[in-house]
């Protein structure tokens, strides 16, 4: 189901807990809610939608992406950007990587591994640094 986008910045800086299968709705509300906001936003991370959990999903064409527990273990291609977010009005300078290699979860549970690059590693960063607590 869709959810509202969280705003409080206060919330939305504290690291976020496991994903356990107890919390497979919230990945099925996570990827209703980028989809019905699919105009204004690449990707999104569950405590964008108020819940403390590490998921992320991104839009990879017309396909939303989810990650669980995403953990970026390698990055090189250091650079500056600009970035936005749903969460906060404006845009703002931020270090990114090129390349990063991400070890994650499917919805089922299964260990990946897999190297992303560009632009949506970009973006694989920015929703990893939501559920560490970070915020652009």
């Amino acid at each position: 189901m869709k959810q509202n986008i969280i705003s409080d910045q206060a919330f939305l800086a504290q690291p976020s807990q496991p994903v356990t299968p107890a919390d497979k709705q919230h990945v099925t509300d996570l990827i209703d809610t980028i989809k019905a906001n699919s105009d204004r936003a690449v990707g999104l991370a569950a405590n964008m939608i108020g819940v403390q959990k590490q998921i992320i999903v991104f839009q990879l064409g017309i396909m939303s992406v989810p990650m669980l527990n995403p953990k970026i273990i390698s990055k090189t291609g250091k650079y500056v950007t600009t970035e936005g977010c749903l969460s906060l009005p404006g845009e703002r300078e931020t270090t990114r990587y090129s390349t990063i290699t991400v070890r994650y979860q499917d919805q089922n549970f299964k260990q990946h591994t897999q190297e992303f690059t560009d632009f949506t590693a970009q973006i694989i960063q920015h929703e990893v640094d939501h559920c560490n607590g970070i915020i652009i």
